[in-house]
């Protein structure tokens, strides 16, 4: 079977959320899907504790960095730092509508300025091998959602970008904080359909409102290239168990959950040795893992209660695993 490439299942950048630890949680679950950093600015990157922000582990491969800017030379200096670190592709946010992103002049607010994102992607294509995409929203404010989605798509085309990912709302910069702008403007999954139909030469990514793998599969049924699933992957990340199988056709492997979960320990003690990481660094992440299964919310208690102890130890995770009876493995 051909090699199925990664961006056709992705986990959406989250600020606060996908960090490098909630990344190793999530490739125990998927070893198939492509995964990606929160957003860091550009100049953090250049000027700030590299270490800290961009350090990762081999084991999260395929991985993207997620970077914030409007300048191209930053932009460019930027991807080649992250080029060195190893990641596997670097992508330009075009579509966070918070206020502290727009202050910087990046985010959804460039959707009004598609030139300057085409020199930024011309700018990090010239400085690098690795594939850098663009994550986008329709429009923005009142714009016609048909020629500032192509406006974009043509400038970042022009630049040497082949991929898109496209959250299927617009951003409303005024009137809407970030969370209600994930919920409050209308999906109109027809326009990225349609774009996908009049760019057939471009890789096209549909992002935003896709609540499990059903929708997601449904998305790929109508020609688009990939799908991207944020926070129901976040919250229910058992579903990520499926990916490889449903996505990649590669073997379904079904981790145990309570396998899972021992995995997480051993790196949590890992990294409380070498990197002084507190275990609630990586326990928050893992709160959702036996969402629907008996005994659920007394593993999510257990956490919640014991993990802000800043003495708290790796093995609270098995503890609060043993309050949920293991599940019985369903019959390939």
């Amino acid at each position: 079977m051909p090699t199925v490439p990664p961006h056709r299942f992705s986990v959406a950048p989250m600020m606060d959320w996908t960090d490098r630890h909630c990344r190793a949680f999530h490739r125990h679950l998927t070893g198939r899907a492509l995964l990606y950093t929160e957003m860091v600015t550009a100049d953090a990157v250049r000027l700030g504790d590299r270490a800290r922000l961009l350090g990762f582990s081999a084991d999260e491969h395929p991985v993207a960095l997620q970077l914030g800017g409007s300048d191209p030379a930053a932009m460019a200096e930027a991807a080649r730092i992250a080029e060195g670190f190893g990641y596997d592709e670097v992508n330009v946010n075009v579509g966070c509508p918070s206020d502290r992103v727009q202050s910087g002049r990046f985010g959804a607010c460039l959707m009004r300025e598609p030139e300057l994102v085409g020199r930024v992607v011309a700018a990090m294509r010239a400085a690098v091998s690795i594939p850098v995409t663009v994550k986008c929203r329709i429009g923005v404010d009142d714009q016609d959602p048909g020629p500032a989605l192509d406006a974009l798509v043509d400038a970042v085309a022009g630049a040497g970008c082949d991929s898109v990912i496209v959250h299927a709302r617009k951003a409303w910069l005024q009137g809407l904080s970030p969370k209600e702008n994930r919920d409050v403007p209308p999906l109109d999954y027809g326009r990225v359909d349609a774009l996908k139909a009049a760019r057939p030469d471009l890789v096209v990514v549909l992002n935003g409102g896709l609540q499990d793998l059903d929708a997601a599969e449904a998305a790929l049924d109508r020609g688009l290239d990939g799908v991207m699933l944020g926070r129901v992957a976040y919250q229910t990340p058992w579903l990520l168990a499926d990916v490889d199988r449903r996505f990649f056709g590669a073997p379904a492997s079904h981790p145990d959950r309570h396998t899972v979960v021992e995995a997480m320990a051993d790196y949590a003690a890992r990294m409380r040795r070498d990197h002084g990481t507190p275990v609630k660094s990586i326990a928050r992440h893992m709160l959702g893992l036996f969402q629907g299964l008996p005994g659920a919310r007394a593993w999510r208690r257990h956490l919640a209660e014991t993990m802000p102890d800043p003495d708290a130890g790796p093995e609270i995770l098995v503890d609060a695993a043993a309050r949920v009876a293991p599940q019985r493995r369903a019959a390939a």
